[in-house]
């Protein structure tokens, strides 16, 4: 073994980390029949059904189940500086416009540590630029499961519904976009086109307006 492969078998690390798996996520897909088993008389297989959507990277440790999120413990092995180090150039390529080579170190960060967050929403928003809604709004569901958030994720994850003729989903999407950005523009527009009509601005409150008076 060279030294080089010393060092970084010596940095690889074993962690737990809860994820959070949401009904809303996997309405008609395999693991969403989690959800519609009861954990008292069919534990074995909501289990079942976790570890398999899990896959082989991350190993189950326990889950808690309840109507509408399933909140995993899950143990991993992974490099997890260099994966962050991965996503970190991925991303300063992609800027750069190198997107084929951003995309693939993306997979290369997740390939080091399978729980990174960032290189897995990156991936899912590369991917729904592409417009391949598929494989966009699965990497950007495990995103969000990893902890991942934000306004540009829930849009994205919206229009990724919508391209997928998953109506209800989009405007699920959209509407919980507006929550974190009731100004956001894209959201707005897509729920209007949607025969959904957004609720109104945040106005300024009188104190507010007063104070700058």
């Amino acid at each position: 073994m060279s030294g080089s492969d010393k060092q970084v078998t010596a940095r690889r690390t074993r962690g737990r980390r809860s994820i959070v798996i949401r009904r809303i996520d996997h309405i008609g897909d395999p693991v969403g029949l989690a959800f519609l088993e009861s954990p008292e008389t069919d534990g074995d297989a909501v289990l079942a059904r976790v570890r398999e959507y899990l896959g082989d990277k991350l190993r189950l440790v326990k889950a808690e189940v309840s109507h509408d999120e399933i909140t995993v413990e899950v143990e991993s092995r992974g490099w997890s500086e260099e994966g962050t180090r991965m996503a970190a150039a991925a991303r300063d390529l992609y800027e750069k416009g190198a997107k084929r080579s951003a995309l693939s170190m993306y997979r290369d960060a997740l390939d080091l540590d399978p729980l990174n967050a960032e290189a897995m929403l990156r991936l899912g928003l590369v991917f729904a630029e592409q417009e391949k809604f598929a494989e966009a709004l699965v990497a950007l569901k495990h995103a969000r499961e990893f902890g991942a958030g934000g306004a540009e994720m829930l849009v994205a994850m919206g229009q990724c519904a919508a391209g997928l003729e998953r109506n209800a989903s989009a405007i699920a999407y959209y509407q919980e976009a507006l929550k974190l950005e009731p100004r956001n523009f894209v959201a707005r527009r897509a729920l209007s086109a949607l025969g959904r009509k957004p609720a109104a601005k945040v106005k300024e409150s009188g104190a507010v307006r007063s104070r700058r008076d």
